[in-house]
């Protein structure tokens, strides 16, 4: 076991965060698979409207690699193929059953099949999506051979779940999962657990240890990865969340795809911030049905973590990675002689212009209000101070929006994702949409470089 030290970064102390109380939530009526949740993938459909599926089903696959497909997280009736612009395919709705159908994949033991039988194994039953390759953050290609795997056992984001508590009872099903991940790279299976209590996860065999101190962003895998093993040109690395390892684990143990998720329903305007038992792809319009919301007359929802997550409304469904729904007051105001130092003593900042610094303790209530609008981009070190990797981020942005690949290369845009930059979006004083930035300059490489 080894230790890494993030001595940069930035904790949000948000009020809010989930109580550790277990509520099992009854079955949706829809559960959607969405196309859009995968970066980069053109979905071609196996199904049509009115076909009946089982829990394990393959709905749709991607037209650049045969063997990613996507399966239904319930049995049921496709009800509805939603389109939006140019017939982009936007989700697949299925009506579920009262109860669920699994398709049967036979019960497999990792150790007992190659690589090769335990690829084609996760394709057939649509668990290569899981895996997320860098460079690029997208799903990884099945024909690739990646030099190491690396599982971040926990975030550090605002609100983001315990996971020893929102997988207990899934420990056999994780270590099966980690069994298999060891069959699919020649190198390492690496687990970042978190240092001050790492659980269950420090007695996980067949991978190496790896604890992690530190602030935000300590839990991102891209932090880990920069500080384990970087990622060159031309190298692949797959990542898996805590709770994909466990279904991928769940498969082989069992023989069936079993989509459950232990989902953290909280922020500032829930009454009752708590973990939700549900399935992937649930609609979030039910998950509120058990959460009281609230406080401020307009919320925002965010389906993941303030920093990175994806603004939905209630009509929408739980995404396929997800493991947390945020819900946050909009900020639809403008603060008189805002500017002036010490006007906004409600903000929780890094600068001492605001007196949040004297509070080191204090949970905030924070809303989406910019507070400013977009500006220069500026040399004031705001964005360095939280930004641990060996990179300098202002230099990259600018290389980013200049498109000058070579630039991009030598200034490490290979080892870095957009889920990498969430802090910056929040400290920088020029306002700058510097996730939007990275991603387009990853599109950038993908299209020039391969």
């Amino acid at each position: 076991m080894s230790d890494i030290i993030i001595k940069k970064g930035l904790d949000i102390p948000l009020k809010g965060c989930a109580e550790k109380q277990l509520t099992v939530m009854p079955r949706s009526d829809i559960y959607a698979v969405k196309p859009p949740d995968f970066h980069g993938v053109t979905p071609k459909l196996t199904v049509r409207v009115g076909d009946r599926v089982k829990a394990g089903d393959i709905l749709f696959f991607s037209k650049a690699d045969e063997k990613v497909k996507f399966a239904s997280p319930v049995s049921g009736v496709v009800q509805d193929i939603t389109r939006g612009e140019r017939r982009r395919i936007l989700d697949i709705r299925i009506k579920a059953d009262d109860e669920d159908v699994y398709k049967d994949f036979g019960i497999r033991r990792p150790e007992d099949m190659t690589p090769e039988e335990v690829k084609q194994h996760l394709s057939e039953a649509g668990c290569l999506p899981y895996f997320i390759q860098r460079p690029y953050d997208v799903v990884a290609y099945s024909g690739d051979t990646p030099k190491s795997i690396f599982v971040s056992t926990f975030s550090s984001a605002p609100l983001a779940p315990d996971p020893l508590f929102a997988m207990k009872g899934m420990e056999e099903d994780f270590q099966t999962g980690v069994n298999v991940l060891a069959k699919l790279t020649p190198g390492k299976v690496h687990l970042g657990v978190r240092g001050e209590n790492p659980g269950f996860f420090a007695t996980v065999k067949n991978a190496e240890i790896h604890k992690v101190f530190g602030k935000h962003p300590a839990g991102n895998v891209g932090v880990q990865i920069e500080k384990i093993d970087p990622v060159n040109a031309g190298e692949r690395v797959w990542t898996v969340r805590p709770q994909d390892v466990a279904l991928i684990g769940r498969l082989f143990n069992t023989g069936k795809y079993i989509a459950t998720r232990v989902i953290a329903f909280a922020g500032s305007e829930v009454e009752e911030p708590k973990y939700l038992k549900t399935i992937q792809g649930a609609k979030i319009q039910h998950l509120f049905d058990k959460c009281i919301i609230g406080g401020a007359q307009e919320v925002r929802i965010i389906n993941g973590d303030v920093l990175t997550g994806k603004t939905v409304h209630k009509n929408n469904f739980l995404g396929f990675y997800n493991t947390l729904i945020s819900v946050i007051p909009e900020g639809k105001y403008y603060t008189f002689f805002g500017w002036l130092p010490f006007t906004q003593n409600r903000i929780f900042s890094m600068s001492r212009t605001f007196l949040s610094w004297l509070a080191p303790n204090k949970k905030y209530v924070l809303d989406t209000n910019y507070n400013g609008e977009e500006r220069a981009m500026v040399m004031t070190g705001e964005m360095e101070k939280v930004f641990p990797m060996d990179i300098y981020p202002m230099q990259l942005l600018k290389a980013c929006l200049a498109s000058d690949i070579e630039k991009m290369e030598k200034l490490g845009i290979y080892e870095v994702a957009p889920e990498d930059f969430g802090l910056i979006d929040y400290v920088s004083s020029s306002k700058i949409e510097a996730q939007t930035i990275i991603r387009e300059g990853l599109d950038l490489m993908i299209k020039e470089v391969g």
